[in-house]
């Protein structure tokens, strides 16, 4: 796969949480690493605004990132991201290095196709269950996939797709399938399920209304006189 995402980047050197905080908070910029391969880990900076544009690419997820660092680049992928517990905000990235002819392990996105077609929901009314929206693969850089298809087409209520279904692209391979071919029934990746019953209540058998007995008016204290008498 050729590398379509360039990111300037600056060496960082100021470390600590303390330091993070002030770089996103008066500076706009995001702190993260750069590791993996023969060199040693490298603490970066990118700037906020560009690299949340980035991310709302879903292809920059599973692509390879040209970083530009004063005139020299290293080609990564992104491997990690944290983001703030409540807002969701991006905090800290991590960049593995990569290098050619050496496989990568990497999560690609699945999309699922032909849900309007399928089976079991246009002729039965049955509804899709996405149990997996992505698979952890291994692979070359060059080989690395934007995402992985998924075809639901031919699915009857009551019937599942396992990853040994899927079509992986040549030289992608499975890491859970790589454990064992008995681990495929472990790992469903959509299923069709019935559709959900509505209960609609039958007029004719609906229960008659209750008479409620009224009691005479009067206070308890005359009612139980009365009675004593």
């Amino acid at each position: 796969m050729s590398t379509e995402y360039t990111i300037p980047v600056e060496k960082r050197s100021d470390l600590g949480k303390g330091s993070s905080r002030r770089l996103r908070r008066e500076q706009g910029l995001i702190p993260a690493i750069i590791y993996g391969g023969e060199s040693g880990p490298v603490s970066i900076t990118l700037d906020i605004k560009d690299f949340i544009r980035q991310l709302k690419n879903e292809a920059f997820f599973a692509h390879i990132i040209e970083l530009d660092m004063a005139g020299t680049s290293e080609k990564v992928v992104l491997k990690d991201l944290q983001r703030h517990p409540v807002s969701g905000f991006p905090i800290h990235a991590d960049f593995l290095r990569i290098k050619t002819g050496q496989q990568i392990t990497m999560r690609v996105p699945l999309h699922f196709i032909n849900e309007d077609i399928c089976v079991g929901v246009d002729r039965d009314s049955g509804r899709i269950n996405h149990q997996l929206t992505d698979l952890e693969i291994n692979c070359l850089p060059k080989d690395l996939p934007e995402y992985i298809e998924v075809d639901v087409a031919a699915l009857e209520i009551g019937d599942s797709i396992h990853i040994s279904d899927l079509k992986l692209p040549a030289g992608v391979e499975s890491v859970a399938l790589s454990h064992g071919d008995d681990q495929d029934q472990n790992y469903s990746v959509a299923v069709v399920l019935p559709p959900k019953l509505e209960v609609e209540e039958d007029e004719d058998e609906a229960p008659e209304p209750t008479e409620v007995e009224v009691a005479p008016k009067g206070s308890a204290k005359d009612q139980d006189e009365s009675s004593d008498d």
